[in-house]
């Protein structure tokens, strides 16, 4: 996938779609009683990175401040949705220690993943900050984690919503109708090409999840370093 085409189409569509009126409202964001739980495979962004995108996120809270914005605690981007968040899903039905066993596995050779995060780009539900692999490392990894928990009897529900191949991460979520669209669509054009810093990615987490990653929510299982 050429992810500079995957992400100017989906702005492209999306803004439009947004100033037209027709963006997508999360209505579960506020719901307390949501208890939809997985397992992901995640990556935390840097401090300096966190930082450039808090000053992002201030101009949008200003231009919008009903909207939900992820936390710096919260930001991430997803290596693999390993079981997808689902009110049937509970942390008793698995042994974490198998699947940091098939992680760790797949981690076998690979090197070094850095990731450029660089523009934003957007959905009809929310905004996002562009992330860009410098190499295959990512993808790589990726195919390895598929194979071996496909191979395995771990219960795991990898690519059953979409495949993914990006490395974007949600920064907003429309949660209640925006106050100015024109506004949020002209600060994000603003930010369209900003370069929010280059991740060498030193770490890796498994988590158990709610659906927004919150992090009062959210259980490590386990920690990955990387070379």
């Amino acid at each position: 996938m050429n992810l500079t085409e995957h992400y100017d189409q989906l702005y492209k569509k999306s803004s439009g779609a947004i100033l037209a009126g027709n963006y997508t409202i999360d209505s579960d964001i506020k719901n307390e009683s949501d208890a939809r739980f997985g397992i992901t495979l995640l990556i935390r962004p840097s401090e300096e990175i966190k930082a450039n995108i808090a000053l992002f996120l201030e101009e949008l809270k200003e231009a919008d401040p009903t909207q939900y914005y992820y936390p710096d605690s919260d930001i991430h981007i997803t290596v693999m949705s390993i079981i997808s968040c689902s009110e049937e899903f509970s942390l008793d039905q698995i042994s974490p220690n198998d699947y940091i066993e098939t992680i760790c596995k797949s981690m076998v050779d690979i090197d070094s993943i850095r990731i450029q995060f660089r523009g934003v780009t957007a959905s009809p539900s929310a905004i996002m900050i562009q992330g860009f692999p410098t190499d295959e490392t990512l993808n790589d990894f990726r195919n390895k984690l598929r194979e071996n928990f496909k191979n395995s009897a771990l219960q795991q529900s990898i690519d059953s919503r979409y495949t993914i191949s990006a490395a974007h991460s949600t920064v907003m979520r429309f949660q209640e109708k925006p106050e100015n669209p024109e506004k949020l669509m002209q600060i994000t054009e603003k930010f369209r090409d900003y370069d929010f810093g280059e991740l060498v990615v030193k770490k890796m987490e498994l988590v158990y999840n709610d659906w927004y990653q919150r992090k009062s929510n959210t259980k490590i299982l386990g920690e990955f370093g990387l070379r």
